[in-house]
């Protein structure tokens, strides 16, 4: 999933504040779906209390938000991609913030008669085990997880206070676009920091890119390495949705 989306997922997330309801609501009390036609390759989320506000954002987007899976875990038709809508949601006073997910799900299911199953792949994927030479981490004492991935497209870092390795290789996710299991056998959470060039950086000069690529990063600075392997992924299979949203 790209980190676009993984931030837009946090920001569906922190909307949702809790009052100590205890049944879930099903879904938003009201929300407005409209396509986005302007062409533009930006696009926003963003949330206060009460109200979710999602701009330009495809389809595709809006089923991996319902269903908090990265891009490699949907399938479907390629149009997904293509198709962009503006939803302005309301939240239900009492939601919690693991509600989101469920909301945007009913949403999806009411207006564009989403339905999927599930089914496992095999697909190649990455395994983050420990270097050679043993990890060059910093371990701190618990008390959740606490990242960032900041920068450009053309240099990127990776900070944390506290994180597991479970949450880095979630993160290195997104980065190479391939499942990534932590099999580095270490426990407890760590103060890391990690410099690196996209995959898709321009070279600006004879020398090209500053910062090692992800994976030359990860030995050089944190002592970890990324082996490739293949693992069964589940999946979800689109099996019929509608290309416009039935009407406010």
């Amino acid at each position: 999933m790209p980190r676009a989306l993984a931030t837009a997922n946090c920001i569906i997330f922190a909307a949702l504040v809790a009052f100590g309801q205890t049944e879930p609501p099903p879904a938003f009390e009201v929300a407005s779906v409209k396509p986005n036609t302007s062409g533009s390759g930006s696009s926003h989320t963003s949330g206060t209390t009460g109200q979710l506000t999602i701009t330009n954002r495809s389809l595709k987007e809006l089923i991996e938000m319902a269903y908090s899976v990265q891009d490699f875990q949907l399938a479907g038709p390629e149009w997904l991609g293509s198709v962009k809508f503006d939803v302005v949601a309301k939240i239900p006073a009492g939601a919690r913030k693991d509600q989101g997910p469920a909301m945007m799900l009913a949403l999806l299911a009411e207006r564009f008669h989403l339905a999927v199953h599930r089914e496992s792949k095999e697909m190649p994927a990455y395994a983050l085990v420990v270097g050679k030479s043993g990890p060059k981490l910093q371990q701190v004492e618990p008390g959740g997880t606490n990242m960032n991935n900041n920068g450009n497209n053309n240099s990127r870092q990776i900070t944390a206070e506290r994180v597991s390795m479970a949450a880095l290789a979630e993160t290195l996710a997104r980065i190479v676009e391939h499942p990534v299991a932590d099999r580095t056998g270490l426990q407890g959470v760590y103060k890391l920091k990690l410099e690196y060039t996209p995959d898709n950086a321009k070279s600006d000069g004879p020398e090209g890119a500053a910062e090692p690529s992800i994976y030359a990063a990860l030995q050089e600075q944190l002592g970890l390495k990324l082996q490739t392997q293949k693992l069964p992924v589940e999946v979800i299979v689109v099996d019929h949705v509608e290309r416009v949203p039935t009407e406010n």
